[in-house]
C-alpha cells in the first residue's frame, strides 16, 4: 500500500506519506487526537476533502484523476463499536456483509472468518445475547466476509475491559497468523502493539513520526517511545524444548538461545517473546553464580540519558537489538562507551500471546 494524504480541517492538518507491507499487521500508534482515525477513514475514502494518492496491491484507488468511492473499494472496515444490527441474528448480521460480494464467492471467505473467529456456536443469538467482545468477533467476521483487500482495524479493543480484550486477542493473532490480507490496526495500546504488529507507524500531530519495523521502530532511541520506563523489546522465536522439572522453556531467538520460566509450550512451537528494559542489565565480564539465566555477549551501540538518573542503553545482541535501563552513575562507573563489547544480563522473558 502506497499512500501521500492531505487535508487541512480547521486546526488540524494531515499531511503524510506511507509506503506499507502487503501483509501482516501494521500498527498506527500515537495519542488521541494524532489523526489515525482520520488516515483510516481516508483509506476508505469516508473523509472528504483529502488530496493526494492512494495504490494498493498496484491499483490506483485515488489520485488526482481517480477517485474510486467507499463502495467500490475493496475494504473491511471494523469501528470501535461492533454496530451489529440489533434486529438481526449474528447469521443476519454475517449474511448482510456479503450484500457486496457475488453470494458464492464470499461464502466461503464467511465460513473461513466463522472458525478462525470461534463464533459458529452464536449464529442464532441477537447481538444483545453477546458479550462485548463476542459482538466484536463478529463484527470483524462481517468485515472478512467482503474479501477485502485490506483489513482497517480502529482501535477494535477500546470499549472493552481487560478480561474482555485479553479474550479477543488471541482471535486477531489467528488471523494475524492465517490471512494473507494486509491489516492496518490503529490503538493507543503498547500491549496490542507488541503482541500485534510486524510493521509500526508512529503518528504525532497528523504527520508520520516514524516507520519501519516493531522492533527497529521499539528500540530506535531517537524517538520519545524508546525513552519511556515500560520500553521494551520485542523478539521473534521458536520453542527449543520444555524441561517439565523445572519448568523452564528454551526458545531459539534472533538473540540466541533463551531460557525461561513461560510454561508449557510444544518444541517447534513459534513465539513472540517482550523483554522489557528495565529487566535487562550488562557487565564488563562474564558474570560467575548468578540466579540470572540469560546472560549474552552483546555490543553496545549508543546511550541515551534520561531523566531521573536513568540511561538507555541500545545493545546489538545475536540478530537483533535489546534495550537496557540502567542508572547514569553505572554508565559512569562503568564507563560505558558506544563501541563496548559487554553482557547482556536478561533477567526476566515475557510471552507475547
Amino acid at each position: 500500500m502506497e499512500l501521500a494524504f492531505r487535508l487541512d480541517r480547521g486546526d488540524f492538518s494531515l499531511d503524510l506519506t506511507l509506503a506499507l507491507p502487503g501483509s501482516g499487521v501494521s500498527a498506527v500508534f500515537g495519542p488521541s487526537g494524532c489523526g489515525k482515525t482520520t488516515l483510516l477513514r481516508a483509506i476508505a475514502g469516508l473523509e472528504p476533502g483529502v488530496s493526494g494518492h492512494l495504490r494498493v496491491d498496484g491499483h490506483t484507488w485515488q489520485d488526482a484523476t481517480t477517485f474510486r468511492p467507499p463502495h467500490r473499494r475493496p475494504v473491511g472496515y471494523v469501528f470501535q463499536e461492533p454496530s451489529l444490527f440489533p434486529h438481526l441474528s449474528v447469521a443476519g448480521n454475517l449474511r448482510y456483509g456479503l450484500r457486496r460480494r457475488a453470494r458464492l464467492a464470499g461464502q466461503h471467505r464467511l465460513e473461513q472468518a466463522v472458525e478462525l473467529l470461534g463464533i459458529a456456536h452464536l449464529l442464532e443469538r441477537r447481538p444483545y445475547q453477546l458479550s462485548g467482545g463476542e459482538q466484536q468477533r463478529v463484527a470483524i467476521a462481517r468485515a472478512l466476509a467482503v474479501e477485502p483487500a485490506v483489513l482497517l482495524l480502529d482501535e477494535p479493543l477500546s470499549g472493552l475491559d481487560d478480561e474482555r480484550r485479553l479474550e479477543i486477542l488471541p482471535y486477531l493473532e489467528r488471523l494475524h497468523r492465517e490471512l494473507a490480507i494486509p491489516m492496518l490496526y490503529v490503538s493507543h495500546s503498547r500491549e496490542e502493539v507488541a503482541r500485534l504488529a510486524d510493521h509500526l507507524v508512529l503518528m504525532e500531530a497528523g504527520r508520520v513520526q516514524a516507520e519501519g519495523g516493531l522492533n527497529e521502530v521499539l528500540t530506535c532511541l531517537d524517538l520519545p517511545i524508546a525513552g519511556q520506563p515500560g520500553a521494551e523489546t520485542v523478539i521473534e522465536g521458536v520453542v527449543a524444548y520444555y524441561d517439565a522439572a523445572d519448568g523452564v522453556v528454551q526458545v531459539d531467538s534472533v538473540a540466541g538461545p533463551m531460557q525461561a520460566v513461560l510454561g508449557p509450550l510444544e518444541s517447534g512451537q513459534p513465539v513472540r517473546l517482550q523483554i522489557r528494559a528495565r529487566d535487562v542489565s550488562v557487565a564488563l565480564v562474564p558474570p560467575q553464580a548468578s540466579s540470572i539465566l540469560n546472560v549474552m555477549p552483546a555490543r553496545l551501540e549508543a546511550v541515551a540519558e534520561q531523566a531521573g538518573g536513568h540511561a538507555m542503553l541500545r545493545l546489538s545482541v545475536g540478530e537483533t537489538v535489546l534495550l537496557a535501563r540502567v542508572s547514569r552513575r553505572s554508565v559512569r562507573e562503568l564507563n560505558l562507551v558506544p563501541g563496548m563489547d559487554v553482557y547482556a544480563q536478561v533477567k526476566s522473558v515475557a510471552l507475547l500471546g
